[in-house]
């Protein structure tokens, strides 16, 4: 698995005029807690639909445990990273699109009493709908037609998929937006979410840069006490765990692509003692630096 060097993904879809893109995932050989979604945001839509195995997303330090069938919903900016819960293959699918796509109904005042809120931000769908109102799985199947589209591309899939997914998201709204707009069981928003990007950018930009809990703290102005908790809940893992790793998925990255010696590698990575970081690349990657290289 390949990771990218900066949290903010830019997802390129493939139409401006239908900014709308499916993307089929399968994870064949996973173990219990690997990662099968790397921390990242982008400023489209996220819908995950899950088709095989068990995972849990952590979306704005929430986690969000999903089985067959489940479907969670990423709000636009939202920061969403995932991991498997056991041993068993993984598939699911993710829809990803931009608000644009509904831009014919931007005069329309219907559209912007009930879906328009959600589009541009000033409300959230609830991430995972069903978990909250189970009436809201009736309404999958029009997202399940609009995937179909998506995956086999008929002629004019573009209007049918439109179409479906305004339906779906209307029928989410006509079921969440009176009672959030009467301030019942809003999603909690994670203030610092912008002030974790920052920090989480520059750990896996900056590799070799010493950074410890007390002065990562202080970059999302936080005591280390409450600092380290809402890490763990944004990713999953602890700080020092999330810094190993990046460290790691880039010091395999380097080995795979560059010359560098596994002294030069090491010290890029933040690691000035080899030997440590020999021990280190063992204990993540499950083979020594020298065995991957090979």
């Amino acid at each position: 698995m390949s990771y990218p060097k900066e949290l903010r993904e830019n997802t390129r879809l493939e139409h401006i005029t239908y900014p709308i893109q499916l993307f089929q995932n399968r994870c064949d050989h996973v173990q219990p807690n690997d990662c099968i979604l790397y921390l990242h945001w982008h400023e489209h839509f996220e819908i995950i639909v899950m088709r095989e195995g068990s995972a849990v997303f952590h979306i704005d330090s929430r986690p969000y445990v999903v089985n067959e069938g489940d479907v969670l919903i990423i709000p636009g900016g939202g920061l969403h990273v995932g991991y498997s819960l056991g041993s068993t293959p993984i598939y699911y699918d993710c829809v990803v699109l931009n608000a644009s796509l509904f831009n014919d109904w931007v005069h329309d005042p219907v559209h912007a009493q009930f879906v328009a809120p959600y589009l541009e931000g000033r409300l959230h769908y609830p991430v995972n709908p069903a978990e909250q109102d189970d009436s809201c799985t009736s309404y999958f199947g029009l997202l399940e037609e609009a995937i179909a589209e998506l995956a086999t591309k008929p002629p004019a899939y573009q209007l049918v998929v439109k179409s479906k997914l305004h339906a779906w998201f209307t029928l989410l709204a006509r079921t969440f937006l009176e009672r959030q707009l009467a301030g019942r069981t809003v999603e909690p928003y994670f203030v610092n979410r912008d002030r974790f990007k920052l920090l989480i950018e520059r750990i896996e930009t900056q590799f070799n840069e010493k950074i410890s809990i007390e002065q990562a703290a202080k970059h999302v102005s936080l005591g280390s006490y409450h600092f380290c908790k809402l890490f763990k809940k944004l990713t999953g893992r602890t700080f020092v765990e999330y810094v190993n790793i990046s460290r790691m998925n880039e010091a395999e990255r380097l080995l795979r692509s560059s010359n560098d010696t596994i002294t030069e590698i090491a010290a890029k990575v933040g690691c000035d003692n080899p030997n440590y970081f020999t021990k280190l690349y063992k204990q993540y990657k499950g083979m020594t630096p020298s065995q991957a290289r090979k």
